[in-house]
Formats: structure tokens, C-alpha cells, sequence
């Protein structure tokens, strides 16, 4: 899998070139600034581009719009943002487009080669990596009345959240300790407690995190 890298702490960036060389990823571009990450991915079309949030010159939002401007430009190229700190308005923003493609993590996450790694996998294949604290900061906040998430036991609540992490349902039945069949079964009731049916082109997966992120 190739890879983009945009974070102006040269440190951080080189040691994170190392590492992700030495897990196999091919790292195509390394940089400093938005408009050099732009340009490198418009040249080499990496599978995923990671980049810190804070990045110059104002290091205020810099790589939250690069992000935005990559999905727009770019929607075959996962996104993984990098943050020191959580935001749940900037994480809203992102996910705003879906979550298929698109990871949130703390900086933090990086010293953990193997999750780092296996984050950026699910989001070069289209599937989404957020920080745990990142899920229970956008849930946590006021939901509205008659929320049919309410009708959902603690259980399948676990299993949802294990899900809008970006979790495969092998790793949610190794996280909780339950059978994988078990939490296939949970699925369906999710599914059917929020009134997703299955349908030709199936993406009730994504239509349920969606839901439990933005109630």
C-alpha cells in the first residue's frame, strides 16, 4: 500500500517514514505543508494520505482543509488525519461526507505500529479508523428525543461503538470476548432496531455508525 505523508514536525515525520517503511507500506511523498501534500498527491496517487490537522502556517485548520479538499479532488484516496488533541466540531466536519475512506486518530496511536498500521489498511480499503475517544466524544453529545439508539441493549451499544471505530466483526468478538457469530447476530438486531433493511447495493454497515455518530 502506498502512502502520503504531511506533518511539519520533521522528527515526527521521519520517524513515522521509518516505521511505516519498515511495516511494508510504501511511503511516496513525505512534506511539510498542505500545498506540497496537494501537489504529491495529484502526482503519485498514493491509496492513503496521513496528515496532521494543525499544519502551517497558522497551524490552526490547515490540514482539515487539505483532508476536505483531497475528498473532493480525490475520492479514491483515503484520508487519515492525525490530531494531539480531539475536536469533535473538526471531526464532524470530516465525517460529514460518510466514513468510508476516512480515519481521526490521536498522535498518540502512532507508537502502536501494528493498530497504526492495520488503521491505515482499513482506510486504504475503504473503510473507516476513529479513535476510540474520538467515537465516545461525538456520541456523547446531547441526543435528540425518541432516539432510536435507546431501543439498542448495552451489548449491541458495544458492538456499534467497536463498529464506528472501524472494527471488523472478528476484531469486535476478540475485543469483547464473544463469539463472531455472536456478533453477527448482534448486527442484524442493530440493524433492525434502526430500521436499515438490506438492500441491492447493501451499506447498512456505514448507515448505522453514521447513525450512532450523528444522533
Amino acid at each position: 500500500m502506498r502512502v502520503a505523508i504531511c506533518e511539519d514536525s520533521a522528527l515526527f515525520r521521519e520517524g513515522m517514514t521509518r516505521l511505516l517503511a519498515e511495516a511494508g507500506y510504501q511511503v511516496v511523498a513525505a512534506v511539510d505543508d498542505a500545498d506540497k501534500l496537494l501537489a504529491g498527491i495529484a502526482a503519485h496517487l498514493p491509496d492513503v494520505a496521513i496528515l496532521d490537522i494543525r499544519l502551517p502556517p497558522t497551524h490552526t485548520d490547515e490540514g482539515l482543509r487539505a483532508a476536505l479538499t483531497l475528498r473532493q479532488r480525490h475520492p479514491e484516496v483515503g484520508v487519515l488525519v492525525l490530531s494531539q488533541y480531539v475536536r469533535v466540531s473538526y471531526a464532524v466536519e470530516l465525517l460529514e461526507g460518510g466514513v468510508e475512506g476516512i480515519g481521526y486518530l490521536l498522535k498518540d496511536r502512532v507508537s502502536d505500529l501494528a493498530e497504526f498500521a492495520a488503521a491505515i489498511r482499513r482506510v486504504g480499503s475503504g473503510g473507516s479508523a476513529l479513535d476510540p475517544e474520538v467515537v465516545e466524544r461525538l456520541v456523547s453529545r446531547h441526543r435528540q428525543p425518541h432516539d432510536p439508539l435507546s431501543r439498542l441493549t448495552g451489548r449491541e451499544r458495544d458492538v456499534l461503538r467497536l463498529m464506528a471505530e472501524g472494527r471488523t466483526n472478528l476484531a469486535i468478538s476478540e475485543r469483547l470476548v464473544i463469539a463472531e457469530r455472536t456478533v453477527e447476530k448482534h448486527c442484524t438486531s442493530i440493524f433492525g432496531k434502526l430500521g436499515l433493511t438490506a438492500g441491492p447495493h447493501d451499506h447498512r454497515r456505514v448507515l448505522a455508525v453514521l447513525r450512532y455518530l450523528n444522533a
